[in-house]
Formats: structure tokens, C-alpha cells, sequence
């Protein structure tokens, strides 16, 4: 970047600084970002297409959920970065529709490119995506459905809509099943839902239709000494975050020991602290003891006599929803210990899953924590099963949390696309062509499902469109058959937040990016310009003026 003041050169920015400016700078950053939403289009919906990828270390991760993809890769491009930041942001807020995010903000960059050739400015562009933006807000809330935790039938639905694509497809009816179960169980009066209550726990081995709701917890842990009970029936628990073992002194103390007599008084004071630490446990009638710290190993001989179950290093998390299912409360000082504090459960056991123990916490009162324990046949089934899960899950809490659903298979985007050319003639001027391109740009998500079909797919659109004049604005594409039908009949169900949330993220991604007419890239090491090093006033910079 080269000023000129009297004839002579004045350098603002280091040399080997790479810079570009207004429409090359705008088109380069178009270009990668809708390269990004170009790399996952191709898995949106049932007959979306898997991504295998393989990292620095050779491990393999074959998905086609959006957020996972963009994850894996090593995405160096800063415009690009930004979209990557879009399917984040989704999945943080809603938990799926990554894809459809990340898709609405290449498409609506690649409709804003039309218009920048155009010559129209991007300020206006910019003001015509906001209006754009907030009337689809506006119509989505309009289109939607209300629904609520005591829906079943709608809830399982969207549920199966979630996981719809991914491998576990042949089992999502069940999957969808215990989704809602899991969900309906940690609802509380007022209808919140924290999903850290609900714990999804992946094992390989079995199959999908193995995948079970525990109405307690499930820990990936063993129990601490072999002579311990493997089940214990009506369990009282205790969760003790403190460690049953001696506590050294935090000062630096010196214990002198000058004959065998004072070790051994010494051993059995030590042995005498564990037996007490232990009789304070049993004395309480606990028979089950979940530790975050570590327990001695004298204590837990102690404690195997008198016929007590115990787990060490339990993890802070897992302790609180054990809490949380057990109605135990989490107790720092074992002398402080009563029968009060102890959680109920009507079963816990151990039990070898794929060759690994692990405790189950079963048939707990009131559970306001859960586990789900996915099974699959291999590694990768059992990933993308987890997956699909979590989805499912996040679906039916993002549905309740909003208390709106819209149809799915792309009749909710045709509508929003409909309405919103009929917005724009009302708007009129530079702007109304920016609202024209926005709803062109949705249009994006059920022209990829009518691809995916192998059908020709500028029919299936045409087809679509006529029905939703006519009024029927639950009519989607059936991608399996490849054909128009009411998305209502075959239960194709999403979470309104899905849409408002993949609206408001794409469109705030493609104004910023449309913003940027200036990049400017620091090298290191100098030298990257032309003139190369040492040539100050040379041809290096000149392009970069």
C-alpha cells in the first residue's frame, strides 16, 4: 500500500502485505464462501450424501451433518471462516440445521453477486436483505403450527424429521420414541428443558435397535474392588465429592518415627481413620457411593465388607445429574453425612457393555436427569447414531421451547419465497430487487431436495409452485418417491427456531461479508510483493494502490 507525497513513495504497510480491493476483494470472498455452502449442499435431506473425512492423523469420520463437516475441515480462508461460524452459531442456538444455515448464506452471497454486477451498491443490497430478513421472520411466525410437550405425535415427528439422512434411519421410529420419553421426563412444571439433563452416552456393539432409555444414569465407570456386590436392589445413594483416603497436611510438616512400635501406632491410627470414615457411610444405611475423588484402597476393602458399592473419580458433571435423578444431595464432609442426604434408586448394577463396565443407575422415583445409551454395530454407526440422537433430542426441546413447528420437505421455504415476492412489489425501488434475490435465494433448500431426487427438478418446482398458489402451503417434496405431496399427511415436521435461526444467521453472515471491500493479509517474513525485498519504490506495490 504505496501513498505518493512529492514524487517520493511513502510505504503505510509493511512489505509482503497482500491486499485487494472493492469488487475483486467482494468477489473473492463471495467465491469462498460459496464454495464452503457448495462442499455440504449435497447432504441436505433423505437422499443427502455422506462426507468422509479423513484428518492430519488418518482418523475417519463419515457424516453428513453440516456442523460436523465444517468442523472436521481445515477451513483457512477468513470469508469462509465466517460461514463456518453460521453453522456454529446454529448448532450452539438450535442443535440442527446447519446445512440449511450454511446454504442460505452461500446462495444469498451468490443472488448479491448477480446484483453487485449489476452496479447496485452493496449498502443497498444490505438494507433490501434486512427487510427481506424481517418479513420472513414476520411470515414464518405466520405459517407455523403451535405444538407443546404433551404433543406426542407431533413431537416424535419432528423428532424423525431430525434424524432423517442420517445412518440410523432404519431405527428412527424407536429412536424417536425414547427422544421424547427422555425429553417429557426432564420437562419440568413450567415446560423448561435443559438438554445437560439429558446424557447421551455412545457404545459400540449391538445394533441401532438396542439404543435404550435409562430412567436414571448410566456412568462410564467400574466398580472399585471385586469383592463389591455387581447389583444392589432398592439403592441408597451417596455422592460425596471429597476423598475417602487420609488427607495429607497442606502445611510442610515432618513426622519423626524412631521405632517399629510408633510405625505401627502410626498404620493403625491411619487404618483406624478409614474404618471410621467408613462406619459414617454405613451407619447412614448407604449401600451405594458415587465418589468425585479418589477412594484408599484399605477404604474400599472397608467398604466391600460391609457390602457397599462404590465408584471413584466420578466426573463433576455426572455427579450433579445424578443428583439431579437420584434426589441425593452431594455431600463435601463425610461427618456431616445422614440418611437424609441419600438419593433412591430402584436398581443399580454393573453390567460388561462391548467389554467395558459400566454402571447402570435404573428405576429412579423422579427422575430430572436421564441417560440414553446408543448402540451400533461399528465405530462410525455408532458416531453418526449419537448424532442423529442429539438432533432428535435438540428438535423436540427446540419445538417446546418456542411452542412452534413449520412443515418441512421445502413447503415452508416455496411459501416464504411466495409471499415474499408479493412483499417486494410493495416496497418498490433499488431495494425491492435485493427482496427479490432474498426470496430467489430460499428457494435454494427445496431446489437441492428436488436434485436429490434424480428427477428432473426445474418439474418438481414448477409443480410446487402451482400448488402453493392454489393455496396448499403444506405441500413439500417427497424426495424418496420424487414427487409433490402434503408434508402434512407424511409427517415431515421441523422446530420454527430451526428456520428463524437459520434466516437470522445467514442473513447477518452475508451483510458482513458484503460489507468487506477492503482485505488486507499480513505476511510474515516481508517480501511477498513483486518488488521483492530490498526494493523500495519498485513495481511490488503498485497494484496494491
Amino acid at each position: 500500500m504505496v501513498g505518493q507525497f512529492g514524487g517520493q513513495p511513502i510505504f503505510i504497510l509493511p512489505e509482503g502485505t497482500l491486499r485487494s480491493t472493492g469488487k475483486d476483494a467482494q468477489s473473492r470472498n463471495i467465491m469462498a464462501a460459496k464454495a464452503v455452502a457448495e462442499s455440504i449442499r449435497t447432504t441436505l435431506g433423505p437422499k443427502g450424501m455422506d462426507k468422509m473425512l479423513v484428518d492430519s492423523i488418518g482418523d475417519v469420520t463419515i457424516t453428513n451433518d453440516g456442523a460436523t463437516i465444517l468442523k472436521e475441515m481445515e477451513i483457512e480462508h477468513p470469508a469462509a471462516k465466517m460461514i463456518v461460524e453460521v453453522a456454529k452459531t446454529q448448532e450452539d442456538e438450535v442443535g440442527d440445521g446447519t446445512t440449511t444455515a450454511v446454504i442460505i448464506a452461500g446462495e444469498l452471497l451468490k443472488k448479491a453477486e448477480g446484483l453487485l454486477e449489476q452496479e447496485i451498491h452493496p449498502t443497498m443490497i444490505i438494507r433490501g436483505f434486512r427487510l427481506a430478513k424481517l418479513k420472513a421472520l414476520e411470515l414464518l411466525n405466520d405459517i407455523s403450527e403451535t405444538v407443546d410437550i404433551n404433543d406426542r405425535d407431533m413431537l416424535e415427528k419432528i423428532a424423525m424429521t431430525a434424524m432423517t439422512g442420517k445412518g440410523s434411519e432404519t431405527a428412527k421410529e424407536g429412536l424417536a420414541r425414547l427422544a421424547f420419553e427422555a425429553v417429557k421426563i426432564v420437562s419440568d412444571n413450567e415446560g423448561t428443558i435443559d438438554k445437560d439433563n439429558i446424557k447421551i452416552e455412545k457404545k459400540q456393539g449391538g445394533s441401532i435397535d438396542d439404543t435404550e432409555l435409562i430412567k436414571g444414569l448410566v456412568i462410564d465407570k467400574e466398580v472399585v474392588h471385586s469383592n463389591m456386590p455387581k447389583k444392589i436392589k432398592n439403592a441408597k445413594i451417596a455422592l460425596i465429592d471429597c476423598a475417602l483416603e487420609v488427607k495429607e497436611t497442606e502445611t510442610n510438616a515432618e513426622i519423626r518415627i524412631t521405632s517399629p512400635d510408633q510405625l505401627q501406632a502410626f498404620l493403625e491410627q491411619e487404618s483406624k481413620m478409614l474404618k471410621d470414615m467408613v462406619k459414617k457411610i454405613a451407619g447412614a444405611k448407604c449401600n451405594v457411593v458415587f465418589c468425585q475423588k479418589g477412594i484408599d484402597d484399605l477404604a474400599q476393602h472397608y467398604l466391600a465388607k460391609d457390602g457397599i458399592v462404590a465408584a471413584r473419580r466420578v466426573k463433576k458433571s455426572d455427579i450433579e445429574k445424578l443428583a439431579k435423578a437420584t434426589g441425593a444431595n452431594i455431600v463435601s464432609n463425610i461427618d456431616e453425612l445422614s440418611e437424609d442426604d441419600l438419593g433412591f434408586a430402584g436398581l443399580v448394577e454393573e453390567q460388561k457393555i462391548a467389554g467395558e463396565e459400566m454402571i447402570f443407575i435404573r428405576e429412579c422415583k423422579d427422575p430430572k436427569a436421564v441417560s440414553i445409551l446408543v448402540r451400533g454395530g461399528t465405530e462410525h454407526v455408532v458416531d453418526e447414531a449419537k448424532r442423529a440422537m442429539d438432533d432428535a433430542v435438540l428438535g423436540i426441546i427446540a419445538a417446546v421451547e418456542i411452542g412452534k413447528a413449520v412443515y418441512g420437505g421445502g413447503a415452508v421455504e416455496i411459501e416464504l419465497a411466495r409471499r415474499m415476492k408479493e412483499y417486494a412489489e410493495t416496497v418498490g425501488g433499488r431495494e425491492q430487487l435485493a427482496i427479490n434475490a432474498y426470496a430467489e435465494a430460499l428457494e435454494i433448500l427445496p431446489r437441492t431436495l428436488a436434485e436429490s431426487t434424480g428427477k428432473d427438478p426445474i418439474d418438481i418446482l414448477v409443480n410446487l409452485r402451482s400448488q402453493h398458489d392454489k393455496g396448499k402451503q403444506s405441500y413439500g417434496i417427497d424426495v424418496i418417491n420424487g414427487e409433490i405431496a402434503d408434508m402434512k399427511k407424511f409427517g415431515v415436521v421441523e422446530p420454527l427456531k430451526i428456520k428463524t435461526q437459520a434466516i437470522k444467521s445467514a442473513t447477518e453472515a452475508a451483510e458482513m461479508i458484503l460489507r468487506i471491500d477492503d482485505v488486507i493479509t499480513s505476511k510474515s517474513g516481508g517480501g511477498m510483493g513483486r518488488g521483492g525485498p530490498g526494493m523500495p519504490g519498485g513495481e511490488g506495490m503498485e497494484d496494491m494502490e
